[in-house]
């Protein structure tokens, strides 16, 4: 019996050693979340095993009186930073740090000014915790050091019209892309070459320094004067952004083989030509950029009309004298749409609000292969102003009738993917010296397109001539998510399967029923507090019951 027993004992032991060996060699980890809260993409790991050198990350959310939500999120920030030291190892140290822990007011001061010039922005946060008021100046963001570089990390982002407990929701949603992509940034050696297309009067200079300046940082750029270009190898992506005159065939050609052969664009264009603007107003003419037959042939169509949208930025505007002062005053503008209606693709997932002017709609057509995913919408709350278009500031002062403003959605931008067929089939004749070298079909491709020309572009402070962040409105003072958009679609386009994916993650929100937490409280109270000790006294009862019952038979046999 004894030999049986060490028998099994050492069988036993046999196969926990084998198991440990086991798993020393094969690693694995199971996600047993219904939202897979705690898995990270493919291509987050990736970076993370490929960094050569150690990632330093300081997190300034921090601190024991952080309200529940913000607690979460610091939480999740946490959590996503231990598992990045699975795949990344001894390469990502990290820390949290509470800035308000400083006891020091004139030091705590000068902490907090040397966080918001390295671009980490506060939050000033008032919550209500019980029956306790917090007022805290807070710092929701990291940042993350890499071989001597710095970059600042943002962690608190999602649109704001959604409310406070779906931005922190958004924002533990978001906690692994913005953290990953800043690695991205930071340890990218394979720059991607982007060419901002020139020579049909796009801005360029300081009126979209701040979209080139910022994707200085982490690729090559350059400005492309297409007519004198012979052709566009050599470049991963293209924008083309608020052109105004015509292309020529040539032209076009070089855009249609770039795409066909798999290179990658960015369209901002406007389907209508507005001037400025007089007390008298001016009419929106459709502009002959013969750019139409290439979208079509490509699946999509801007149409020649305006949207005017309930849900709209304001305009500054005279409304009258008061004396010999005049009185200036922000009226809703329906030309310049809001955007807060997004599809749930990575690229505009949780973003905030989008910014535009004098928007078109698009319309889909038939293209073989492609698929076509619209991204940003307007509100429900829409109408159309057909080509040409009176536009007067005068519109401005007048009563918005809801009634008229029943057209609902509309796409402004879309998403093209497939094998594009070139435009120019059938007319390369074999006389043609380009024939050598034309492609009718070819690899695989991105292309996304806006009707709104102005969306990359800043605007420029009358006072000093420098340019204002991109999205950033001067009379609302407000910056919308522009940029962010601009940026989300160049991830995309150049790594579909990169960082990006991890904005795909869901959390769902089980909030608690708030009402019935203030009526019921005590019941509940009563409930986690008695009922595990009643369960244990009752065990303990039945338990000793049991056992009287037992050896009392055993007594009697």
């Amino acid at each position: 019996m004894k030999k049986k027993q060490l028998l099994q004992f050492g069988i036993g032991i046999g196969i926990i050693i084998l198991l440990n060996i086991a798993a020393t060699q094969l690693f694995f980890r199971i996600d047993l979340t219904e939202d897979k809260r705690y898995s990270i993409s493919p291509a987050t790991e990736q970076i993370l095993e490929n960094l050569d050198d150690q990632v330093f990350v300081t997190v300034y959310l921090a601190g024991d009186d952080l309200p529940a939500g913000f607690k979460r999120l610091e939480t999740a920030i946490r959590e996503r930073l231990e598992e990045f030291t699975v795949y990344g190892g001894k390469n990502i140290q990290y820390t949290f740090t509470d800035p308000g822990a400083i006891v020091d007011k004139k030091a705590r001061s000068k902490f907090y000014q040397q966080l918001i010039s390295k671009g980490i922005q506060p939050t000033n946060l008032f919550a209500k915790e019980g029956d306790r008021q917090i007022e805290k100046l807070i710092f929701p963001g990291a940042l993350v050091s890499y071989q001597g570089k710095e970059l600042p990390v943002l962690l608190l982002k999602g649109n704001k019209a959604t409310g406070s407990e779906q931005i922190l929701n958004q924002s533990v949603e978001n906690v692994e892309f913005e953290l990953a992509s800043a690695m991205r940034k930071l340890s990218v050696t394979d720059k991607k070459r982007i060419g901002f297309l020139l020579g049909h009067g796009e801005p360029q200079g300081t009126e979209i320094a701040d979209l080139v300046n910022s994707l200085q940082e982490y690729h090559e750029v350059y400005p492309v004067d297409l007519p004198k270009s012979p052709n566009l190898q050599g470049l991963d992506l293209i924008i083309v952004a608020k052109p105004d005159t015509f292309f020529s065939e040539e032209d076009k050609y070089k855009i249609d083989q770039f795409i066909v052969n798999g290179g990658k664009a960015l369209f901002f264009v406007d389907a209508l030509r507005l001037d400025s603007l007089t007390e008298k107003g001016a009419y929106a003419f459709p502009y002959n950029l013969n750019l139409d037959d290439l979208f079509f042939r490509y699946g999509v169509r801007l149409n020649g009309n305006l949207i005017q949208d309930l849900m709209s930025a304001s305009i500054p505007l005279n409304i009258g004298n008061m004396g010999d002062q005049p009185q200036i005053k922000p009226m809703p503008w329906p030309y310049y749409p809001l955007l807060n209606t997004f599809s749930k693709h990575p690229v505009v997932r949780n973003m905030d609000v989008v910014y535009t002017r004098y928007v078109g709609t698009m319309d889909t057509v038939k293209a073989t292969g492609i698929v076509k995913t619209p991204l940003m919408l307007t509100s429900q709350y829409t109408r159309l102003v057909p080509a040409p278009a009176h536009v007067s500031f005068n519109q401005a002062a007048l009563d918005l009738n809801p009634a008229l403003y029943q057209k609902g959605s509309f796409p402004t931008a879309y998403l093209l993917e497939g094998k594009f067929r070139s435009l120019f089939a059938n007319r390369i004749t074999s006389a043609d010296p380009r024939s050598t070298t034309f492609k009718e079909t070819g690899n695989a491709s991105k292309v996304i397109v806006c009707s709104d020309g102005d969306l990359p572009t800043n605007e420029i402070n009358p006072k000093t001539g420098k340019f204002l962040p991109l999205g950033y409105d001067r009379f609302s003072q407000n910056t919308f998510a522009n940029k962010d958009f601009a940026l989300n679609a160049i991830d995309y386009l150049l790594d579909e399967n990169g960082v990006i994916t991890a904005r795909n993650k869901e959390i769902a929100l089980r909030p608690l029923d708030k009402l019935r937490i203030r009526e019921e409280r005590l019941q509940w109270q009563v409930i986690n507090l008695v009922a595990p000790v009643l369960l244990i006294v009752l065990f303990g009862i039945a338990r000793a019951y049991g056992r009287k019952r037992k050896y009392a038979v055993a007594v009697n046999s």
